[in-house]
Order: C-alpha cells, then structure tokens, then sequence
C-alpha cells in the first residue's frame, strides 16, 4: 500500500516503502539505545523493531539498577506504516524520532501503568560507524544477511520509576546507539521458528563473538570478531573514530588479540585486556573492568516469560516484570547474549564503553570443554 515514506525519493524496488526484497520471516529492521550512569547505579537499553513479513512493530525499555534489579516494559503492535510522521515510530506509549539524520535521536515513553517512563535525547558526538557486511549460509540456506551502523554522543533527558524521577547528567553517562536491519539470526527475531521438515542448521562446536565499543575523549575505539572454538577468526570489523567536528578520519583496525577471564558462573566477561593493532601499524592495550551487566534477552532478545521479539501480539499488547538479574539460575534463560559495561584504560587515557559477547560451547584456549556455562578443567597457572 502507499504510506507516507513513498513520497520520499528513497525507493530501491519497484513497490511501495511497506515491502522488503524477500519474504524470510527473519527480516527485521531494528534501532537500540543503550548507556549507563558511569557509577554504575543505573543503565538503560531501550529501542524498536519492524518485522514487515509478520505484520509486527514491537519496542521495550529496559532500566537496571545498582547491577541487581531490572525493570522490563515490553510493547507490541501490528505494523501500520501509514500512522505518525515521516520521521517519527511509535508503539503503545514508545516513540523513536529521527531529529536530525545521523546527529540526533530521541526516543520517549510516554507515562503508563507499568511505572516506566523516560526521556532520552541523543546527540552524536563521533560520526556513525557502518559494520562490514554480515553474509553467512548454512546448509544452503541464509542464515543471515544484514548491515549496521553504530553512534557513541551525549545524552539527556530524565528515567522516572515508580514516581522517582531520575535526571541525567550528561557529564556522568556513557551512551552509544545502534541500527541494523535485514536478515536476523539467533536472538531478537531470528530464534523464532521458520516453519517444520527443515533440516538443522549446522552446530559448531563452540563459538566466540566478541564486540567493544570504547570511547575515550578524543577517539572511539570499535571493533568485532567472531571465531570458532579453535580461533579461527570467520568475521572481523574495526576502526577508530574522532570527533565529528575533528575533521579526522576515521582510521581501519587492522587485528585485536584478546586475553581475557571470565566470571566462574557465567561467560561473562570479569576482567582482561584487548590488543587494537590499527592500520598506522600502532599498537595499544585496552583493559577493560567491568561496572555492571544488562541482558537483552529480558527485553526481548530472547524468548522470555512466553514473550520474544517478532511474536504476534496483536494491535494492543504491554506487558512489564523485574528480575533479580543477580539470580544467576534465572539469568542463565537469557545469558546467550550478555552486555557488560565497562571502564576501560589505554596507556593515559581512561573511558568508558561496551563488550558484547556471545560465547558458547568447546574453547580450550579459556579452559571450556562443553556447552556448560561452568569452566571445566581450566588451568588457572
């Protein structure tokens, strides 16, 4: 159908702005904002995601507190494209506005009666950091196929919970944001069932994905590997950024060697150091101690309390919850992807940042020899 994004000159198919290029069931566009109170005493994820092949617009915000307690509010629509502006989303009391391209966001919730509501406005610091291609078959069949880009800026505005109204300071908050679409694999929409009689995809025997994102005042460091059990590096992506207004440009990361240890009931990253090899042929040593974890899979990324990303719920659907999220048995339903803010020093320099790690299965380098969450047999001399 015609929606209003059809008056743009943006077309790339010959059909209307309401159709993608494929009808995999996996295809989702998906923005995310994401940062923390540098104490430590407070860390937000909130953001959308379109699935135009299921009819569905969902959103959530997601407010941790202290690194012990996390206050989930998940929204879920059908999609309708011709409802709000042009650069305008909404879901329920959600709304994502695009302020100025590549610059500035906000996204809102408005009051409700799950006790969560916030406003944050972003403004892009460092310019945007677009990933390398994401292109992998398994068995014939795409297993993923998408793109994104990255942002790391200043951010304001105010988290109310409960009646207590939390003001943002600027100066005391990290914050970065990211939006990706195409075709989805694992967490976030691509877990979902495509359909019965298809054969497995295939199950490696272990695998490590790891991403940071490090910002420091005059320079962001960005970078993301994924390897097999034994190493093996299958997908690798870096670069430094500089200020916007810097005029530099951005500089390629050339390798990352890793040497990190892992908390003792959780793959969580506790402590450790990554080596940045940039294309200048310089070198530098990041380490990087943990301030406190979130779990996107509360929020949606993975199927919880009978809820995940991308699942029909109809025109109308809220719902909210807290976690103990120091209550390792019930965060180990969604510890596939886990997200530790961290402090991060280089040489002088001290900032602040992200890993992002999925880490699964056999890695004899860090002593796991099954897909246990426990570390069996490490040598710790």
């Amino acid at each position: 159908m015609i929606t209003p994004h059809d008056e743009l000159l943006i077309h790339q198919l010959p059909t209307t702005l309401d159709h993608v290029s494929q009808s995999d069931l996996r295809w989702t566009e998906r923005i995310v904002m994401y940062g923390f109170d540098k104490s430590g005493e407070i860390s937000i994820m909130t953001g959308m995601a379109k699935y135009p092949n299921r009819n569905v617009m969902d959103a959530y915000a997601m407010v941790t507190r202290k690194g012990e307690q996390a206050r989930v509010v998940r929204m879920s629509t059908e999609l309708n494209p011709q409802t709000g502006a042009l650069n305008a989303f909404s879901v329920g009391p959600y709304t994502y506005e695009i302020v100025e391209p590549l610059r500035k966001v906000s996204s809102t919730v408005e009051s409700n009666e799950h006790g969560l509501s916030l406003q944050l406005d972003f403004s892009g610091d460092f310019p945007v950091y677009e990933q390398t291609a994401a292109f992998h078959r398994s068995r014939g069949r795409v297993r993923e196929d998408a793109r994104r880009f990255y942002q790391n800026g200043t951010i304001t505005g105010w988290i109310e919970i409960d009646g207590e109204r939390i003001e943002i300071d600027p100066e005391n908050w990290w914050f970065g944001r990211d939006h990706s679409w195409g075709v989805r694999h694992g967490g976030g929409g691509g877990s979902l069932p495509e359909g019965g009689n298809m054969q497995p995809s295939e199950v490696p025997a272990g695998v490590l994905y790891y991403m940071g994102i490090f910002q420091f005042d005059d320079e962001v460091v960005h970078f993301a590997q994924r390897e097999t059990h034994t190493g093996e590096r299958w997908q690798f992506e870096g670069e430094v950024l500089f200020p916007i207004d810097s005029g530099k440009e951005p500089l390629p990361i050339i390798d990352v060697e890793h040497d990190l240890d892992f908390r003792d009931d959780l793959r969580v990253v506790k402590s450790g150091t990554f080596t940045v090899h940039r294309a200048d042929r310089s070198t530098d040593v990041i380490e990087v101690k943990p301030v406190c974890d979130f779990w996107p899979g509360l929020a949606g990324y993975d199927e919880y309390n009978g809820y995940a990303s991308g699942m029909y719920r109809g025109k109308d659907f809220s719902d909210s919850f807290d976690v103990d999220i120091t209550d390792v048995n019930e965060i180990r339903k969604v510890s596939m992807l886990s997200e530790t803010l961290v402090e991060v020093r280089m040489g002088d320099k001290v900032g602040h940042g992200l890993v992002e790690m999925v880490f699964m299965g056999v890695n004899p380098r860090y002593g796991y020899t099954d897909w246990s969450a426990n570390r069996s047999g490490k040598n710790n001399g």
